[in-house]
């Protein structure tokens, strides 16, 4: 700095001080917001402690002002963090500012100057508030905030915290250091050994659940070719062998770990570990008993990792052994059970006074559900001299059995209407706790309506303090996406509360944007700027726009269209009564269609004379629409998508889309105009964004399952083809839908099965046995889309032979043979078997001899006929032979 520089520098920092001295606290501010934090230092030097104090008051109330609008970033919560700690008297008052997931500071750099101001000042506390920051550590954290807290103790000499958060934000640091920098970063190896608080945090890897998936990372340096495999745990293995760490502890610590289970994904670290430290068969003798405990209860892979390591001991507790063989051979995972066969076989052959011993712990595997396993074990078994009798060989069962499921219960009534203050604001308060919207969504409307007319003022008090508190992060949940319409419900709470007229031209311009100024056009009625929308979402938004410009309105007795059934049906002599109730006044446009669209289709005559008979065009409108039929279902048509071109530059997203994808295209019946749109669709591009307000569909057109399916399909597919989470949870709301499904829930049920996370596969199963109890299930439709999907490479059947499996279990074993018949042609006529191909013959085989129904199945004669002994080949023998004496 020039010497003209360093005293401009200088004038400015004394005359701040004389300003800060002299009530100056809007300077003091104005550098905050700017991210002067050095500047703020040296204006509170030699600041005296009342006037700090004085200042600290202004600041705590400036900063919650603030706080709701700000988002305070590296430099602003830098100098905010100097600020706080050179004025305010406590760690607590400082941790209830700088401890705020909106404030973000500048780790080390943020650390260093709050201490020269804490040394400047006389402050104690920085190691309290370190810790009570640290207590406030959440999820969505940073490590920058760990560095904070961490040199914080390392300068005070206080010990780390080490609550599972900590450790986690500690892990992020050791592996991800200088990650803002672009030189090569300094080993992981290096940087533990250089870590004050590795003593500490070391043994605690090994006891925060899930943290073995951060484990696995890699450390890239300039590109993905250049990287630390598996940096972390090739350091730890290092330091290990260097003396730095214990060997024990980290031996014990990872089968400690494994012992306790977690998630498969999360184990991995814990192997790979004890791979890198290579026990010795001392180290694996005396600890036998863990490995044991391994063998026979732990994920596969690392049952396999403790079979190879038992494998290179001598017998010395053969009781032990072969009771856990025994377990070992009744498990399902193949691979690991032909390891065992093996093993068993080579100690029947060096302990021949054992031979026969061995031989019948064999024998288990002769009723494994693997007819190579069932067939390897009963080999090995006679040859070192014991004859199996083994069950499940194939043999057809003596009375054929269709599906025994239990018979459907009828949708569940409607909950009550909502007619207290009191629980409308639970029920908000409700609402806003969970992440996505429910059913509850149209009892809150209705009761909102209901009340606002009754009680606005009673509605307004209630509800003012539930949406003070819960609305922030709600209201924004999800603002990306065009779906997500958290942000306008809970606009139309606020309108509730505050009445300003300012809120009702909102609605007003919203309203306007979903409904043309002409009906009479071609066009569909429900109209919208963004494609992405469906129509059935535009009529939710349409609707809340509705009654945000209408509520409050005198004497009104709720929505017409609240539902009277739990699946979103309405019943229509309930609609003619509110009609009634309603009088001569005007129903709402939006809410009187919601209403028609909810109604069954076989409505009788009677109750469309009594609508008539109201004399009212609404009564008029709802005479029509039930001898009309009502809504009527679309034409459907499965048509191929293809993934977008890839576009100039680095373009990440199109690797991560589907190639292909097979969705549906609705179009109105011959004749018919749709008025809404909701019957008109082209399928979805690929990599469409939906939100969980999907889930309120289905109650949108309770009676059209197929329409609400061909809508749904881009979400359901994305958790098969994209392996996304959750896109299944709406089928079984499908599932309580009525209508016929055809070809969209046929191809939502086939993408379903193949889902990658078990809690999708799950819902589509619970749908599936739900619209099979029913009678309303198409498996040969399901298993032809099935066979498509998996041979076009879109679904994995691997993936789908469990739930499959798990039906045939729940009672569906005709419903699940009649569904591979479907499916089986398409899957074997593939060029290259996919796999689970094996897999998905076996279930065929069992639910076509237990259910002893013949169907032809084209293409298993030309497989089974091939020569060899793969296990396609053999499953498909077996198959054929059992639908030769069915």
């Amino acid at each position: 700095m020039k010497p003209a520089e360093r005293l401009t520098t200088m004038m400015s920092t004394v005359r701040r001080r004389r300003e800060l001295a002299a009530d100056g606290t809007s300077d003091l501010f104005d550098l905050v917001s700017k991210g002067h934090a050095e500047s703020i230092a040296a204006a509170l030097t030699g600041l005296p402690e009342q006037r700090r104090r004085a200042v600290g008051v202004e600041l705590a109330a400036w900063f919650k002002k603030r706080d709701r609008e700000t988002w305070w970033g590296s430099g602003t919560g830098t100098a905010l963090a100097v600020a706080v700690v050179g004025c305010l008297p406590t760690a607590a008052q400082a941790a209830a500012i700088l401890g705020r997931g909106s404030v973000f500071v500048d780790g080390v750099r943020a650390a260093r100057l709050v201490r020269s101001v804490a040394e400047e000042r006389g402050v104690g506390w920085l190691a309290d508030l370190a810790h009570r920051m640290a207590a406030r550590f959440t999820q969505d954290d940073w490590v920058e905030r760990w560095q904070f807290v961490a040199t914080l103790l390392h300068a005070e000499g206080a010990a780390p915290p080490t609550d599972d958060r900590s450790v986690q934000l500690w892990l992020s640091a050791v592996e991800f250091a200088d990650r803002q920098h672009r030189r090569r970063p300094v080993p992981v190896a290096d940087r533990l050994r250089a870590d004050p608080f590795l003593s500490t945090m070391l043994p605690r890897l090994f006891e925060v659940d899930g943290l073995g998936t951060r484990m696995m990372s890699d450390v890239v340096f300039h590109v993905w070719d250049d990287r630390e495999r598996h940096a972390l745990l090739t350091a730890l293995a290092q330091l290990a062998a260097d003396g730095v760490v214990d060997r024990v502890m980290l031996v014990d610590g990872s089968i400690g770990r494994l012992l306790r289970g977690d998630r498969p994904g999360a184990l991995r670290a814990f192997t790979t570990l004890l791979g890198l430290l290579q026990p010795t068969p001392a180290e694996v003798a005396a600890r036998s008993a863990d490995y044991l405990r391994l063998l026979t209860d732990a994920p596969a892979p690392v049952a396999t990792m403790a079979q190879k390591a038992l494998r290179e001991l001598p017998v010395r507790e053969w009781e032990a052994l072969l009771d856990a063989a025994r377990q070992v051979l009744a498990r399902p995972d193949r691979t690991l059970v032909r390891s065992q066969l093996a093993w068993l076989d080579r100690l029947a052959r060096q302990h021949r006074d054992r031979a026969v011993e061995i031989a019948e712990v064999i024998a288990v595997a002769a009723e494994h559900p693997a007819v190579e396993l069932r067939d390897r074990a009963t080999t090995l078994a006679v040859r070192h001299g014991f004859e199996p009798t083994p069950a499940g060989s194939g043999a057809t069962v003596s009375r054929p059995r269709g599906d025994d499921l239990p018979p459907p219960l009828p949708p569940a009534p409607a909950a009550e209407p909502i007619t207290d203050v009191d629980e409308l604001a639970e029920e908000v308060a409700a609402l806003l706790g969970t992440p996505s919207p429910g059913s509850g969504l149209e009892r809150i409307l209705d009761g909102l309506v209901r009340l606002s007319a009754s009680h606005a003022v009673g509605v307004a008090e209630a509800l003012g303090p539930v949406i003070e508190r819960r609305h922030w992060s709600w209201g924004h949940e999800h603002s990306y996406q065009p779906m997500c319409l958290c942000a306008v419900v809970v606009d139309l709470f606020r309108s509730v509360v505050e009445r300003h007229p300012r809120r009702r031209s909102r609605w007003q311009a919203l309203l306007a944007a979903a409904s043309p100024a002409d009906p009479a056009r071609s066009a569909p009625e429900l109209a919208t700027t963004d494609p992405r929308m469906p129509p059935p979402h535009r009529l939710l938004r349409a609707r809340l726009a509705e009654i945000g410009i209408r509520f409050g309105e005198p004497g009104l007795p709720g929505l017409l269209s609240a539902p009277t059934s739990g699946n979103g049906a309405l019943d229509p002599l309930a609609l003619v009564e509110r009609l009634a109730a309603l009088g001569e006044r005007t129903p709402w446009r939006w809410d009187l269609t919601q209403a028609l669209l909810r109604l069954p289709a076989d409505a009788d005559e009677a109750v469309a004379g009594k609508a008539a008979a109201l004399g009212t065009p609404a009564g008029d409108r709802l005479a029509g629409w039930l001898r009309d039929g009502g809504l009527p279902q679309p034409v459907m048509r499965a048509a191929p998508v293809a993934r977008r071109p890839r576009r100039s530059g680095y373009d990440w997203e199109y690797d991560q889309l589907p190639a292909r994808r097979i969705l549906v295209e609705l179009r109105p019946p011959e004749g018919y105009h749709d008025r809404y749109g909701l019957l008109t669709a082209d399928p979805a591009p690929i990599g469409m964004e939906h939100s969980g307000w999907a889930n309120l569909w289905p109650s949108i057109l309770p009676g059209h399952r197929g329409v609400v399916a061909a809508y749904l399909l881009p979400m359901v597919a994305g958790t098969a083809d994209m392996d996304q989470r959750d896109g299944t949870a709406v089928l079984p709301l499908l599932a309580e839908a009525t209508g016929p499904g055809g070809v969209a829930l046929d191809l939502a049920v086939a993408y379903g099965l193949g889902a990658r996370h078990g809690a999708d596969r799950i819902a589509t199963l619970d749908a599936l046995l739900a619209l099979a109890a029913a009678g309303q299930f198409d498996p040969t439709g399901t298993g032809e889309q099935l066979g498509a999907l998996v041979a076009g490479q879109s679904v994995k059947l691997s993936r789908a032979v469990e739930p499959l499996r798990d039906a045939v279990g729940a009672g569906a074993p005709l419903t699940v043979w009649r569904l591979l018949a479907a499916a089986l042609p398409a899957v074997l006529a593939a060029p290259t078997p996919p796999r689970g191909a094996p897999d998905l013959l076996t279930v065929a085989t069992e639910t076509a001899t237990t259910t002893g129904v013949r169907i032809e199945v084209p293409g298993l004669a030309e497989v089974a006929g091939r020569g060899g002994s793969s296990r396609l080949v053999t499953e498909a023998r077996r198959l054929h032979r059992a639908l030769a004496t069915a």
